[in-house]
């Protein structure tokens, strides 16, 4: 089946009229700007917490709204009759994750402006952003598929953002707890790392090691996105 952009953007703009009536969803998108214009004023100097904003954004905007989006038209019994219609899996996928993925552009953008954070390579760092971006729009996906209401999302996606948000620091008890060593390769240490070696002047191809494990958990979440979004068709 050919892709439709045009049902991309009907998909696009539906979600955003559901977005934009529940204030409780929407509302999250704030937060990490207010912590990023509380930051600012008191001035950011390490990398780390210019990326603890960052982290805590793609968590928020990027799986929190994915998976209250996909939760909800669960919960309101229409995600089945979308998956019924003409419209093919990509086309569905892409355009429930545009809104996710624009909003959570926008925010980072914005929380970077307030913290004054002006990365050394722009074009490095932005891909390592973007591609950080798909991977946490692909986890809110699968929650998404697997919660069965917005309040049973807004619970599940708790651990995962403490993980993914303050899970970095977990590498400093590494020593005393050599199991915590797996910290190092979830995508937000990765890109944390990839920022700092950025701020040292490493090139593209320096930084390669970091962009492939972030790519491969977007290839891995994916993976799993579309596996249980071909159940949920079959259920």
């Amino acid at each position: 089946m050919i892709f439709s952009m045009k049902r991309t953007i009907a998909i696009l703009q539906k979600d955003y009229k559901d977005l934009s009536k529940n204030m409780f969803v929407a509302s999250s998108v704030f937060m990490p700007l207010v912590l990023a214009a509380v930051y600012g004023r008191a001035g950011v100097k390490e990398i780390s917490g210019h990326y603890m904003i960052i982290n805590l954004t793609l968590c928020l905007v990027a799986a929190y709204v994915q998976c209250s989006l996909i939760a909800e038209e669960k919960e309101k019994n229409t995600l089945r009759g979308l998956m019924l219609s003409p419209v093919n899996t990509m086309e569905i996928l892409a355009g429930k994750s545009l809104l996710s993925f624009i909003g959570t552009i926008i925010v980072i953008i914005a929380g970077a402006f307030l913290t004054e954070y002006k990365p050394a390579n722009l074009f490095t760092v932005s891909i390592a952003i973007a591609l950080s971006t798909v991977f946490y729009i692909g986890l809110g996906t699968v929650l998404g598929l697997v919660t069965k209401s917005v309040m049973e999302a807004s619970v599940v996606i708790l651990p995962f953002m403490g993980i993914f948000t303050f899970g970095s620091a977990l590498g400093v008890f590494a020593d005393k707890y050599p199991i915590l060593k797996a910290a190092e390769f979830l995508p937000n240490t990765q890109l944390i790392e990839l920022a700092a070696q950025d701020e040292l002047g490493a090139s593209f191809i320096d930084i390669g090691l970091n962009l492939a494990v972030i790519l491969a958990w977007v290839v891995a979440i994916y993976i799993v996105a579309v596996i249980i979004y071909r159940k949920r068709m079959m259920d």
